[in-house]
């Protein structure tokens, strides 16, 4: 039945596939690479800590660091070019990301800025510098760390909520745009991970999983051949009902869960 096929090529083998983790200095990009690491593939991490990169690559043989500014837009494309030249390019993982809770009664243009600018321009440099290879090749598989914040709006992501929807939207887009060519899209929606940005959190996260778990769901997802890997379900469920429900019941619920 059509509405079973996977809407991507299932990914089951990593031995000898190039993997680049745009955002890997921590957190879940981090447990990703060593997750990656440990089934074969050739892990090449990014981040601006470049001290935190070399930790990895002294770590986990064969694997490759490269320091980077995502919203520099000419480092991205130089970074790509090494990347495809030493070890080419199979899967990009986009998971930067920046997280700073903000209201509306305490709007800041600057963070609302800088979380575009990581969060989703910085996908965008990266996605300029490796389609055009990716399309050539004829393969290879595109994943986009969103977040369930981006589903609808919530208290306190004023700043992050909205890049995250913009990531998802781009997600989607590159789906449909891509399904043809023999490239996969998949966008990566996590509920609570235990990392340094959600170690600002100053409330009880329900469902919270560690950066170890996330990557084991990640990579399953990618082998299921989802579009959507969301995790924990006990959790991303419940907010992907919500989506549906109407403005006023909406409102309410958050209101009433949060407090806000």
């Amino acid at each position: 039945m059509a509405w079973l096929t996977p809407f991507n090529k299932p990914i089951t083998e990593w031995r000898g596939r190039s993997v680049w983790l745009v955002g890997a200095s921590s957190g879940i990009g981090l447990a990703c690479a060593k997750a990656l690491h440990a089934q074969g593939a050739k892990v090449c991490v990014s981040a601006r800590q470049e001290a935190l990169l070399q930790a990895f690559v002294s770590e986990h043989l064969g694997s490759m660091a490269l320091a980077l500014d995502v919203t520099d837009a000419q480092a991205v494309q130089a970074a790509a070019r090494v990347i495809e030249t030493h070890q080419g390019l199979d899967v990009v993982m986009y998971c930067a990301g920046v997280y700073q809770p903000l209201r509306a009664t305490d709007y800041n243009l600057a963070v609302m800025e800088q979380h575009m600018a990581v969060n989703y321009h910085g996908a965008l440099y990266v996605l300029d510098a490796v389609l055009p290879t990716l399309l050539s090749q004829g393969h290879g598989h595109l994943s986009l760390v969103s977040s369930v914040a981006g589903y609808r709006g919530l208290p306190q992501s004023l700043a992050y909520g909205p890049s995250k929807a913009a990531l998802t939207h781009l997600g989607e887009a590159l789906y449909l745009d891509l399904q043809d060519s023999g490239i996969g899209v998949s966008v990566i929606n996590p509920g609570f991970v235990d990392t340094p940005l959600t170690a600002q959190n100053q409330f009880t996260m329900p469902a919270l999983i560690t950066s170890a778990q996330a990557a084991q769901h990640i990579l399953q997802g990618w082998r299921n051949g989802l579009f959507e890997i969301h995790f924990p379900k006990r959790f991303t469920l419940w907010l992907q009902l919500l989506r549906v429900l109407p403005y006023r019941w909406y409102f309410s619920l958050v209101r009433r869960a949060t407090g806000m």
